[in-house]
């Protein structure tokens, strides 16, 4: 009981900086969401276009934190105690993304977006006919959607709950429950993401199938949450008692898990590419051959450099990953890197003849962006920066007391 008075007596608290970056997020993005509701009514179908860039770039660091942390709990061990409560504010997120999916679907019914919920496009294609009667019509595809956040809803009630009695003392260890539903909700997340992704993205061009298209964005979001967690780390890592969580080792590790993404991510995207070049289907080559010709074939090189080669050769630096400072603008380049990717994965689908970059391209991400940021931050201050009855951060302290 005297660890644990001592740790109720530091100041875990967010630095007051975060509440000025919250206020500052949330100015930007209402004003930037009113550029893009003028934009919503200049040009409906390029809006919703951009929007669902947006709600996707939103919905990585959202539900990849959620994974890590459910990867935290499973494996335990140092690496997750200091920014557990960064993931865990990342997952807190989630209503605004649950609210944030109704324009999606409301594009659907209105044929913005998807040309299975198009009549015009059922009339001269049999192939999207049978896909819409049976799976790909807005009616099921509205369904589904709910029951993916009901799951991610749950999954996320239960961790944050069990996570905010640890700020108090426990009746009983905590770890066996994290443990079993991070278990069973491992697989759970894996399994929705894989068929929302088939819904949200992949079916921008049914005809277009890839059994490995859902671990790619699975990928992507542990990457983004990861990078996330990293900046607002480097930034917490001079304040007060946070100096004996964040240390050079911790950094070191999330430097190691970077490097361990970046490099998922190539292999699955190469071998989606390898296994769809081999198999010399039509309806599944013409996908890569609008992403590889023109300026979208210069956006997929800048892709394998930038998101690849790049931070491949850097992280491999011992000396770079444990400097936190450098660590952070790494992980800055590859949450662009993240937009990049996202962006050469949707947009073809809309306008696959030649790259136009749009202003509500930007625009929309980043009003949502703003939007997201300051609900984190929010959620950030709301709580301690670590769960002060966690038995793992008091081992933490006891090894830096050693």
């Amino acid at each position: 009981m005297s660890s644990d008075a001592r740790l109720e007596d530091r100041d875990f608290t967010a630095p007051p900086i975060f509440a000025r970056l919250q206020q500052r997020a949330l100015r930007v993005g209402a004003v930037l969401a009113l550029a893009a509701l003028a934009g919503l009514v200049a040009a409906p179908r390029q809006a919703m276009h951009s929007y669902l860039l947006a709600f996707m770039l939103c919905l990585g660091p959202t539900l990849g934190a959620m994974a890590l942390l459910m990867v935290c709990h499973l494996t335990g061990g140092d690496w997750g105690v200091g920014i557990r409560r960064i993931l865990e504010a990342a997952m807190g997120t989630l209503p605004m993304l649950a609210a944030a999916f109704i324009p999606i679907v409301i594009g659907a019914y209105l044929h913005l977006n998807y040309p299975w919920a198009n009549p015009e496009e059922l009339k001269h294609n049999e192939h999207l006919v049978h896909q819409a009667s049976r799976y790909l019509n807005p009616s099921l595809f509205l369904a589904r959607g709910v029951l993916y956040f009901i799951a991610w809803g749950v999954m996320a009630y239960f961790l944050l709950a069990w996570s905010e009695a640890q700020d108090r003392p426990p009746e009983r260890p905590p770890d066996k429950r994290f443990q079993a539903l991070s278990a069973v909700g491992i697989i759970i997340y894996g399994w929705t993401l894989t068929f929302a992704v088939i819904d949200w993205v992949m079916s921008l061009t049914p005809e277009f199938t890839s059994t490995i298209y859902g671990l790619i964005f699975m990928v992507g979001q542990g990457l983004i949450a990861l990078c996330l967690a990293t900046i607002v780390a480097h930034r917490l890592r001079s304040h007060g008692p946070m100096s004996e969580v964040l240390t050079t080792r911790s950094f070191h590790d999330y430097g190691k898990l970077i490097l361990t993404f970046v490099m998922l991510w190539a292999y699955f995207s190469f071998s989606q590419w390898l296994i769809v070049w081999s198999g010399n289907l039509p309806e599944e080559i013409h996908w890569f051959q609008d992403r590889i010709k023109g300026d979208w074939g210069v956006m997929g090189l800048a892709l394998i450099v930038g998101h690849f080669a790049i931070p491949f050769a850097l992280l491999l630096s011992r000396g770079l990953k444990q400097n936190a400072r450098k660590l952070m603008w790494i992980a800055v380049w590859l949450i662009l890197m993240r937009y990049l990717d996202l962006y050469w994965n949707i947009e073809p689908s809309f306008d696959p003849a030649e790259l136009h970059y749009r202003w509500l391209d930007a625009v929309l991400p980043l009003a949502m962006s703003a939007l997201w940021l300051g609900y984190f931050l929010r959620n950030l201050r709301r709580r301690p920066l670590v769960a002060l009855h966690d038995p793992h951060l008091a081992a933490l302290l006891a090894k830096q007391h050693e």
